[in-house]
């Protein structure tokens, strides 16, 4: 269960962990609750989900985020002997706290009861960061720490110039790259810019390279091998795919301190954490640009590598539906 609509960027690394368990063998149906807004549209959301679960009986069921999707997933695992296993992934705005305006603030705390009350029906837990388990009120126990995941083999290494021969980008300038998502104001989108703009002074012909929403996933692995450094601004992040895709293309990485980055690069050369100060974060992109290198990212692939996280979630799911089958067999065993 998947928020968001089948389609762009949109939570593009669960879609693709859900390709990866088809390759594994588990037979996946996704389904994506297009709206968590709207009463009428959810009401719609909840027939259409109940249609999807009575035709597909699975004997797993998954939401990959907490708030309304992992609300809606635990009213369909049902109650009592005999309910759906439920896994939840929380990723980050599920459980972090949020800026913005006062109305936005009161969404989003609404968002974040609504996933420590999941937690509460779910039979495992998945957080894609530490950071994140220890955000949970209750049921630590059940959490297992995973990462979304990076496909080795679309995030590969390669030639700098020949990525950018196909982009049609200068070969000559030094481009950092930023991810604004769809959500610019919590990857601090104004923080970034201000940093470029500082590093300009120093290299003017500097490009800013924005990825947003409407860039074509299969393009994003020739930006990252094209690109000179990856900037990473946010104030909160669970564990950023983005980083993973980064030290998988082997690309430098400039970051303030947010979500796991500390931990993914620590050991990783050419990379650097930094204050969230627009001036020290320029620096630090000048320092990592000129003259263009890169990291030996790779080496830790077998820390986020999707096959290895498809594999541990598949056992996951195998472990989670044979402690349903005990509970409803002790039930039936009881009456």
């Amino acid at each position: 269960m998947i928020p968001g609509e089948a389609k762009g960027s949109s939570m593009i690394f669960a879609r693709r962990q859900a390709a990866c368990l088809v390759r594994l063998g588990i037979e996946v149906n996704m389904f994506f609750l297009r709206s968590r807004t709207s009463p009428l549209f959810l009401i719609q959301e909840w027939f259409r989900l109940q249609d999807e679960v009575d035709r597909f009986r699975p004997q797993v069921l998954h939401a990959h985020f907490g708030t309304v999707t992992a609300a809606f997933a635990a009213l369909a695992a049902g109650w009592g002997p005999g309910r759906l296993p439920l896994i939840v992934t929380y990723r980050g705005g599920d459980l972090n706290p949020c800026g913005g305006s006062l109305s936005e603030r009161l969404r989003a705390a609404a968002g974040r009861l609504l996933s420590q009350a999941a937690a509460l029906a779910a039979t495992r837990i998945v957080c894609v960061s530490r950071q994140l388990r220890a955000r949970l009120w209750w049921r630590k126990d059940r959490v297992t720490v995973l990462a979304s995941g990076v496909d080795p083999e679309v995030f590969v290494p390669e030639s700098r110039i020949d990525a950018r021969l196909r982009l049609g980008w200068p070969l000559d300038a030094p481009v950092v790259l930023f991810n604004a998502g769809n959500d610019p104001r919590v990857k601090r989108a104004d923080l970034a810019h201000a940093a470029v703009r500082a590093a300009q002074r120093a290299l003017p012909h500097l490009r800013f390279q924005v990825l947003d929403g409407n860039v074509p996933p299969e393009q994003v692995p020739s930006e990252m091998n094209a690109a000179d450094c990856l900037l990473v601004a946010s104030d909160a992040e669970g564990s950023p795919t983005v980083v993973q895709e980064a030290l998988a293309c082997g690309l430098p990485i400039v970051s303030v301190d947010v979500g796991d980055v500390p931990e993914r690069l620590a050991g990783v050369s050419n990379t650097r954490i930094v204050a969230r100060d627009p001036e020290t974060i320029g620096r630090a992109l000048v320092e990592l640009v000129t003259p263009p290198r890169r990291t030996n990212g790779r080496t830790r692939i077998d820390d986020f590598s999707a096959v290895e996280i498809a594999s541990q979630l598949r056992a996951l799911y195998r472990e989670a539906a044979s402690a349903s089958r005990r509970c409803t067999q002790m039930h039936a065993d009881k009456n």
